[in-house]
């Protein structure tokens, strides 16, 4: 069973709650929309999903009905209150109230070695959130996101795109992610003025060893400047001839270069020292 519009928007009437801007809430209220994302999860039986941002628990029961395990992690404690409540019979749902930005990851997912993430995300985290997950849960193998579709091509992008920046470079780095939906602003409660895609982000097996500090330098100088030439937006960090030394054309833009060629400009930075 998942939340109708109707039934969302009474359900929060008789709980005394209201959508609150200050941390983005946008419920999901199509029934169809969360099975959607349920499947495209590809989440069954004996899988261990957590779920960011589960709100009144519209995609959770709809998680749950594969079959999966799901640790549904809710900030907003008049919401989890609720949340606890409605789902307090389903024994493959656990409420964990928290801010997924400052959560002990390692508590959260005790019970398995391998989860999936499932989120709504809004989009005020999904960048800082995202990229802290890959770096420092690896035990989160794989996920499905739904964000605002700017982010949403931002995460996917690739060399020659406009939206092709730092944070592209950065999930490029440890995972694969592509865009495998997109969400009209119809089916959230209140609705949004813009439309939001879904992500999938599946981490790679291995990463290449590469100097991180380094290359987070590189990217931040580099896209911070992205309409000037990289022999001056990288002035700072690597002269001209370095970067030609890499193998790239110093008067190329950021927005250019492959994830091997960002690898590639960090070690002759590194070899230099």
């Amino acid at each position: 069973m998942t939340h109708s519009r109707p039934a969302l928007a009474a359900l929060l009437e008789e709980s005394g709650l209201a959508p609150r801007r200050d941390l983005g809430q946008n419920f999901v209220v199509d029934p169809n929309t969360v099975r959607r994302i349920a499947d495209l999860a590809a989440v069954g039986a004996g899988d261990h999903v957590v779920e960011v941002g589960a709100g009144l628990g519209s995609l959770t029961l709809a998680l749950a009905e594969t079959g999966a395990f799901v640790t549904a992690v809710e900030v907003d404690r008049g919401i989890a209150q609720v949340l606890r409540r409605l789902t307090a019979d389903v024994d493959s749902i656990r409420v964990v109230e928290g801010d997924a930005m400052n959560l002990d990851w390692g508590s959260v997912l005790e019970g398995a070695d391998s989860w999936t993430l499932v989120a709504n995300l809004p989009y005020n985290i999904a960048t800082p959130l995202i990229v802290d997950l890959l770096v420092q849960v690896p035990r989160i193998s794989r996920m499905l996101v739904m964000v605002q579709l700017e982010a949403a091509e931002r995460f996917a992008a690739g060399p020659g795109s406009g939206q092709y920046g730092a944070v592209s470079v950065r999930i490029a780095h440890r995972a694969r992610a592509r865009i495998v939906g997109h969400v009209p602003p119809t089916v959230f409660l209140p609705r949004p003025k813009v439309d939001s895609a879904l992500v999938a982000i599946e981490r790679h097996a291995e990463v290449r060893p590469v100097d991180e500090g380094v290359l987070d330098k590189l990217l931040r100088a580099g896209f911070g400047q992205r309409r000037k030439m990289l022999r001056r937006s990288l002035s700072g960090v690597a002269s001209a001839s370095l970067i030609g030394e890499a193998g790239i054309d110093p008067t190329a833009r950021p927005e250019t270069l492959g994830l091997e060629q960002w690898y590639a400009l960090t070690d002759a930075v590194v070899a230099s020292r």
